[in-house]
């Protein structure tokens, strides 16, 4: 058994639907989430300070003793080098190799669309993993930039005028394609989930990187015997780069029925 806590961070908010999924299948383990919103966002930066910001977050997490690091984040996952997560003191993983897997598992006409933010779309790293799980694949990459500001402006009921026009703006390419399985590249992604799904139409399969990620945690703490053994009771703590007040007003719409802790700002230019 391993009491230590798991590390999850993201540019800002959109991690907490990761830790949402988290907390449905680890009840009992304890998470400390750092939200970087401060420097949110990331998608629109350059590889350097996307990578600068990521290790800065990873720094501060395992300041924390972490013993498993998720980085809930589409735009680091794509970026930060698997050869670089190797070298690090504890587990690692993003979103974008869970999400990709369980794509290939999904697709029948291997038609498949993935949609996030500039950098992860710039990035190639959901076209370059597809390519290596299913060669015959076919993928129509859209960034969405909008949809992350749309989100944290609460425009995220069904039928809201303006996300479903630009829904409709962003996602036609895609349904236009005959895509029959769409990544949600980016963590905020899955609170517009209803109404890209009426879009795309019902035999479209949509998959949340979050929910994906937060199952093979699951199975990865179990296989590396770093479970802490309990299977309720687990709390979080949070962490941010701004005021405390911007995540408490938005924290009920990402993280439902868990949402509530302890909130603390950090000075995380100093890891």
């Amino acid at each position: 058994m391993d009491t230590r806590p798991i590390g999850v961070f993201d540019s800002g908010l959109g991690g907490l639907t990761a830790v949402r999924q988290l907390r449905r299948v680890l009840p009992g383990e304890d998470i400390i989430y750092f939200g970087d919103t401060g420097r949110v966002p990331y998608g629109s930066r350059g590889r350097q300070t996307i990578l600068q910001y990521a290790r800065q977050d990873i720094r501060f997490l395992l300041s924390q003793n972490v013993k498993f690091l998720m980085a809930a984040c589409g735009t680091v996952s794509s970026t930060y080098p698997s050869e670089e997560a190797s070298r690090l003191p504890v587990p690692y993983t993003g979103v974008v190799g869970a999400a990709a897997r369980k794509a290939v598992t999904l697709t029948r006409n291997h038609r498949v669309g993935v949609i996030g933010t500039a950098a992860t779309i710039r990035s190639g790293s959901y076209a370059a993993l597809l390519k290596d799980l299913m060669p015959d694949i076919q993928i129509t990459a859209k960034a969405c930039p909008l949809f992350v500001p749309l989100v944290e402006s609460g425009h995220v009921q069904d039928g809201d005028p303006v996300t479903t026009l630009v829904i409709e703006q962003y996602l036609t390419e895609l349904r236009d394609a005959g895509v029959d399985t769409l990544i949600l590249g980016c963590t905020h992604y899955p609170l517009l989930k209803k109404m890209i799904g009426d879009f795309m139409g019902a035999d479209v399969a949509l998959i949340d990187p979050g929910k994906v990620t937060a199952i093979e945690t699951a199975a990865a703490l179990a296989d590396l015997e770093l479970t802490n053994g309990r299977t309720e009771g687990g709390r979080v703590r949070y962490y941010v780069s701004d005021t405390p007040e911007a995540f408490q007003e938005l924290e009920t719409l990402f993280l439902g029925e868990y949402a509530g802790g302890p909130v603390e700002q950090i000075a995380i230019e100093t890891y």
